[in-house]
């Protein structure tokens, strides 16, 4: 892959959704929820953003929990990718 985020903004690959529930029940394609959890692929170099110095805190290969609809969403060589700001992400996940 060849992104590289600028600023404060992450790429990160969303981990696959469950296919079952706990309790076994088998979901369809179209009942699944996009996970929330996905592994951090790129980082930009942080510096200053809008007048306020951003340290980045995560790395490529770490595992985050982020919001529900942030970032944006992007294809490329058949894999699909979000670039949201390193604020979106709530936790790493250890």
């Amino acid at each position: 892959m060849n992104i590289r985020p600028l600023g404060d903004r992450v790429v990160i690959k969303r981990l696959e959704a469950e296919e079952t529930t706990k309790s076994g029940i088998v979901l369809p394609g179209a009942a699944k929820e996009k996970p929330q959890e996905a592994e951090i692929v790129a980082v930009g170099p942080g510096g200053v953003v809008n007048g306020k110095e951003v340290k980045m805190e995560v790395k490529v290969g770490e595992k985050v929990l982020f919001s529900k609809y942030a970032g944006n969403e992007i294809k490329m060589d058949g894999v699909e990718y979000t670039i949201l700001k390193q604020d979106d992400i709530l936790a790493v996940i250890e």
